[in-house]
């Protein structure tokens, strides 16, 4: 097994971020979600450029293991996370926890207070491993089908002085 490398989102990931995402939704969110809630979440592979605008508008860290993308995660100027994936054959292989460490460790550098998002019942799972908690339960309605996810936060106890 090659060695895993965090590294920051470079335009050339888009279209690899993009097909992993799709895989994710499609491949390791099938036992939590069904056939038709998966497509409304993500009917296709995103187009590149609209991936890479949206992957660079954040701060975007992504998991390299040799030349093959095996996650990503974001992180916004508020501490939103708002995207989170693995390839499906890495789920729970610590790619998730070493992406997540980096965005903890940029957020606390950034003083931010809290990081918060809206995760799917895979995430959730997985957020609350890392201390988070679950603030509400949701359904967002996309493109036709309701799609469960959950409200969370985690406080980042930021020291005053």
């Amino acid at each position: 097994m090659q060695a895993l490398s965090i590294r920051p989102y470079e335009k050339t990931d888009a279209k690899a971020a993009a097909a992993l995402f799709y895989a994710s939704v499609h491949q390791g969110a099938q036992g939590h979600y069904s056939p038709a809630q998966r497509q409304a979440w993500a009917a296709h592979v995103p187009t590149t450029s609209n991936w890479h605008r949206r992957l660079a508008a954040q701060i975007t860290y992504m998991a390299v293991q040799g030349n093959t993308l095996a996650g990503f995660m974001t992180l916004a100027p508020d501490g939103y996370i708002d995207l989170a994936f693995v390839a499906p054959d890495l789920i729970g292989k610590g790619v998730g926890k070493r992406l997540y460490d980096v965005i903890e460790a940029t957020a606390t550098d950034m003083r931010l207070p809290r990081l918060h998002t809206q995760a799917s019942h895979m995430a959730r799972v997985f957020f609350a491993r890392q201390g988070w908690v679950v603030l509400a339960e949701q359904s967002v309605l996309r493109n036709n089908a309701e799609l469960p996810n959950f409200i969370m936060e985690k406080s980042l106890n930021m020291l005053t002085n």
